[in-house]
């Protein structure tokens, strides 16, 4: 008998309960869990609160040995809906300390933990637009709703585009289109998506989740050390971009938020640059 015990990990229903604010999370018996982003059970309202839990509650569901897929999605029909009204007073007060806090160490454990932490499979699901769609391109597999739309608006809004989506773009883009949709916001439908291989199928948005969970059911027929494995196989090249890319682009963001003295995650940028793409959030 060893001398020592294990250190339980946290449970699910722990976890579930601590980040119920910003996620609903189920989780079938079979291990496949979903994490559905909300804000008052709507779409996602990004803050600086929100913001550090998603990377918490990445961490704690990658932690879990109990889990064997994950599905990340939205609610609604719209990924992320823009931000909080109120949701960037802190970065205001001090945005010295949030730059650092919020722009550059938040922000790095958010994408780093998605690619770095899992040991199984991920699969994302885009149900509309929104910005910071990384978190769900950046899966193994990605599936998205026909009216999806991908877009940056960091540029658009004075801010450099640096916190994850860039590396992304990189990754799934090539130089030169993703230099363009960097610089321009680029509004990318969901069949260009396809086009370009961000995507791995476009589906009506009833049949989203059904969708996500057949692909689940065909994964979850192999063994449990083979789809672990796997998932490190084909994770590789995203570990290799977020070692060359992410910390660099994450300094650069940083740096232009303290040069320009401001906050630049403002609802009203946001919304300006929704409506300029024909993106409602009411529809």
């Amino acid at each position: 008998m060893s001398l020592t015990s294990f250190v339980p990990y946290v449970g699910f229903e722990q976890y579930q309960k601590a980040f119920e604010e910003s996620f609903v999370m189920q989780r079938r018996d079979d291990g496949v869990i979903t994490l559905r982003m909300h804000t008052q059970l709507g779409p996602f309202q990004l803050s600086v609160e929100n913001h550090r839990a998603v990377g918490q509650a990445l961490k704690a569901v990658a932690a879990d040995p109990d889990n064997e897929l994950m599905i990340f999605t939205g609610t609604g029909n719209m990924f992320l809906a823009g931000v909080d009204p109120d949701g960037f007073a802190l970065e205001q007060q001090d945005l010295e300390y949030w730059a650092y806090e919020y722009a550059y160490k938040d922000g790095r454990v958010n994408v780093a933990t998605l690619v770095n932490d899992f040991e199984i499979p991920t699969i994302g699901v885009l149900n509309g637009p929104g910005a910071h769609t990384e978190m769900c391109l950046m899966c193994d597999i990605t599936i998205c709703s026909e009216d999806t739309i991908i877009w940056d608006p960091h540029f658009a809004m004075g801010s450099v585009p640096g916190d994850g989506i860039h590396s992304c773009f990189r990754e799934l883009l090539g130089v030169k289109r993703a230099a363009y949709a960097l610089l321009t916001s680029q509004a990318i439908d969901a069949a260009t998506a396809l086009e370009y291989g961000m995507v791995n199928e476009v589906v009506p948005r009833d049949r989203l989740m059904d969708r996500a969970y057949e692909i689940a059911d065909q994964i979850m027929k192999q063994k449990r050390t083979i789809r672990r494995l796997t998932s490190q196989l084909v994770r590789r090249p995203w570990k290799q971009r977020v070692v060359d890319d992410l910390d660099g682009g994450f300094g650069m963001q940083m740096f232009g938020h303290l040069s320009k003295g401001e906050v630049v995650h403002s609802a009203d940028h946001v919304d300006q640059l929704k409506d300029s793409f024909g993106i409602n959030p009411e529809d």
